[in-house]
């Protein structure tokens, strides 16, 4: 249930907290940036780690999922180890878990050490990421939340599109170890800046931790992650697909069922019955499907279909990204202009309109009409995320901060693989219907358009929003 108390009662009175309260946004944002970075950026770079680790680019596909894996397990425990270890605490040792597994990456002579360095990088992902957020909802004054969302919902649409024509980069000029060692000095820096501004916090609970429900969520998210991730591998039947899928499915019965006669579950389903924090987890996730599966349309569209380079094909797709920097600056005040409920229903239908849009490309469209279409998808999502973000958190106290955190980071990584493996499925079934085994830009114009109306679907979410929902939070920021 909502608590009473506004989600942050912070009052910065020295010229060290305001500036703290500045860096926060930041921090946290270069955290989100790793982690998605590093979920993306390896993917370029396959064929040329194979040939060095001495294996297939087949087999290299496990250094993937064997990331999103521990991403997805570990997600969970990240609301608990915050408030019983504290969040500052959590938040730095995860940084630095994460810079050293990234350097243990680099150093991989084999597939079996890479595996093991990025499953300990996936873990430390985990935590780093939504314990950062909980530090950022803890110490923002309310007045501050909106700006402060809108710059950390870059990082989550930067990573995804960086990530491929990054990888490329650094694979073709330089070696697939830099791709790891990257994240060294942001690792130091980010170390640095919260150990200098931000203050030590108690923990918040004793709790043990819930064992049961951590092994049923995890073991679900697993497969889930697993089954969506599959879809369209030609490595992987059908058969252990929907294996994958129903065991996850079956453990998130069990888990709902456990959650529901445990005092302290591991993921508080509760926190749905918080109205707006239920409506933005939804609707938010059906916009967030996107995140994954437009880049690697995009990928397959202008690579494969139009016979573009890699290098090409990424600087077109980065486009968005520069969207996405220039919705920073006037995010929030159009939110504060037109309210949240207003944005949200009529900007989901404009941005699944612009991802439909782009499965209208062809090998003639111009360069810059492609990339004028996604600078504005670039600013639509930006937008929304903003909203979103910000909506997910603005009935709920301090005290449900550290669960509220976790659930959406959760089903965050379920959307967003889920996303990529309706993708894979979308342009198997065109490629099956025309009896083809080959890919053809009318593959990818079913996939834009399944994934741009699934994205317009999300404003039926957002209409049972009322009409102020979060006008706290607009009346402070505009004050």
């Amino acid at each position: 249930m909502a608590s009473d108390n506004p989600p942050s009662t912070v009052s910065p009175s020295s010229a060290h907290e305001r500036t703290a309260i500045r860096m926060i946004p930041f921090i946290v944002g270069c955290a989100l940036f790793m982690q998605m970075l590093d979920s993306t950026v390896v993917a370029t770079a396959l064929p040329v780690m194979a040939r060095a680790l001495g294996t297939t680019p087949v087999k290299m596909n496990v250094a993937i999922t064997s990331y999103l894996l521990a991403l997805a397990v570990f997600v969970p425990v990240s609301g608990w180890a915050a408030d019983r270890f504290g969040a500052r605490r959590v938040f730095i040792t995860a940084i630095v878990l994460f810079t050293v597994s990234s350097v243990a990456c680099a150093l991989a002579q084999n597939l079996t050490h890479l595996v093991m360095a990025r499953t300990v990088q996936g873990m430390a992902g985990a935590m780093m990421v939504p314990v950062g957020r909980v530090i950022l909802l803890r110490m923002t004054p309310k007045a501050e939340l909106l700006r402060a969302m809108a710059f950390l919902s870059m990082p989550a649409l930067l990573g995804p599109i960086v990530g491929p024509p990054l990888g490329g980069f650094l694979v073709t000029y330089t070696s697939w170890h830099w791709i790891f060692l990257i994240n060294i000095p942001v690792g130091v820096l980010g170390i640095a800046l919260v150990l200098r501004y931000i203050s030590p916090d108690i923990p918040q609970s004793s709790l043990r931790l819930d064992w049961l429900g951590f092994i049923l969520s995890g073991v679900s998210l697993a497969c889930l992650v697993s089954g969506f991730e599959s879809i369209g591998h030609n490595d992987v039947s059908r058969t252990q697909v929907f294996v994958l899928l129903g065991v996850g499915l079956g453990c998130g019965l069990l888990y709902i069922w456990h959650a529901r006669h445990h005092e302290h579950p591991i993921v508080d389903l509760s926190l749905l019955k918080v109205r707006s924090f239920a409506i933005a987890t939804l609707g938010g996730n059906l916009c967030r499907l996107t995140v994954g599966a437009a880049p690697f349309l995009l990928a397959m569209m202008l690579q494969v279909g139009f016979g573009m380079s890699p290098f090409a094909a990424g600087l077109i797709t980065f486009s968005s990204a520069a969207g996405a920097l220039l919705m920073k600056l006037v995010a929030t005040p159009v939110i504060n202009r037109y309210g949240f409920k207003r944005v949200l229903v009529v900007n989901a239908v404009l941005a699944g309109a612009l991802v439909m849009v782009c499965g209208l490309f062809s090998a003639q469209t111009s360069v810059w009409v492609m990339m004028g279409v996604l600078v504005l998808g670039g600013i639509s999502r930006s937008l929304q995320f903003t909203a979103v973000n910000t909506l997910t958190y603005a009935d709920l106290g301090s005290a449900e901060m550290s669960r509220a955190s976790s659930f959406s980071a959760m089903a965050q990584q379920l959307a967003i693989s889920l996303g990529v493996g309706g993708a894979a499925l979308v342009l198997n079934l065109s490629m099956s219907w025309r009896g083809a085994e080959h890919l053809e830009p009318v593959d990818t114009f079913w996939g834009f358009m399944i994934l741009g109306v699934m994205a317009c679907f999300s404003a039926f979410s957002f209409m049972r929003l009322p009409a102020n929902v979060a006008q706290h939070l607009r009346s402070r920021a505009k004050a």
